[in-house]
């Protein structure tokens, strides 16, 4: 003779299974990256003082500060630097929006149109695999040693993550949508415009992302190949002045110019994408 087990009704709150978080995960975004500013900055005052590393060639935090406030204060009272950041943001402002033009025009070709895919994807493939260095002296020799070759190369690094970008997110738009739009006697453009792209936005975003860092290694690269007047050109003369702490500096002000122009894209991916949370970014307060 069998006995039946009671059923035990589950109470509130009980769930079959829960997410355990890990202690790391709930510590707030802004104190890990104060632990670990700290930690970078304690091994490298002991690089420094130790001997490890000759002052020449790596300055201590401490010379770097000196500097940083040095260049900070020439900026704010308009010295000599402003006017050379002000060219070095006008080449990254300038490749950036030439990168999303050509890279988002590339990329509808390649995600829309067979022939786009077949015959234009593997050249720009090809192009991507080469080194972007390589093509300095060419944009230099042919729009010259102006601001023109800069933006040029600027936007020559950023432009394939954005055709990538655009042409995975059209590609990965929903079947069933387009059958849907198709059945629904939707033309093309309709089906592009008001289906697919709406689809393909956090793709083209990760893409103008990954381009809004590279545009800033164009425009300094260009600078220090084909001189100029900007940021480039500072760093350039600092280095050979052994100067590295004033490098030092001025490379810190340009990864904020870079921070500044990723954090601006993802300003603009939260609020037109945003029924899509980037977990990525996620604070964890």
């Amino acid at each position: 003779m069998s006995t039946q087990q009671p059923v035990v009704a589950p109470t509130e709150g009980d769930t079959v299974w829960t997410e355990q978080i890990s202690f790391i995960d709930r510590v707030p975004r802004s104190l890990s990256m104060l632990f670990v500013f700290a930690v970078f900055v304690i091994l490298w005052q002991l690089a420094t003082v130790s001997g490890l590393v000759s002052p020449i060639i790596l300055p201590t935090p401490g010379e770097t500060l000196q500097d940083l406030i040095f260049v900070g204060h020439n900026l704010i009272t308009g010295g000599y630097m402003l006017p050379a950041l002000w060219i070095t943001i006008k080449e990254v402002i300038y490749g950036f929006a030439l990168a999303i033009a050509i890279g988002f025009s590339l990329g509808v070709l390649v995600g829309e149109t067979g022939f786009g895919e077949r015959a234009i994807m593997p050249y720009l493939v090809a192009i991507d695999t080469m080194p972007k260095v390589a093509f300095a002296p060419l944009f230099i020799a042919w729009l010259g040693f102006g601001i023109a070759s800069k933006v040029a190369l600027a936007a020559f690094i950023a432009t394939f993550p954005i055709v990538v970008g655009t042409a995975a997110g059209l590609h990965a738009a929903d079947e069933n949508a387009r059958m849907l739009f198709k059945t629904m006697g939707a033309s093309r453009l309709q089906t592009l415009v008001k289906m697919k792209l709406p689809h393909a936005l956090p793709q083209i975003f990760t893409g103008l992302k990954i381009g809004a860092v590279g545009v800033m290694a164009g425009a300094i690269t260009g600078e220090f190949l084909g001189g100029g007047k900007g940021f480039g050109e500072l760093i350039r003369v600092a280095a050979s002045q052994l100067d590295t702490p004033r490098v030092f500096s001025l490379i810190l002000y340009l990864s904020l110019l870079g921070l500044a122009l990723f954090v601006l894209v993802s300003f603009a991916q939260r609020r037109i994408v945003f029924w899509r949370k980037e977990r990525v970014l996620a604070d964890h307060e």
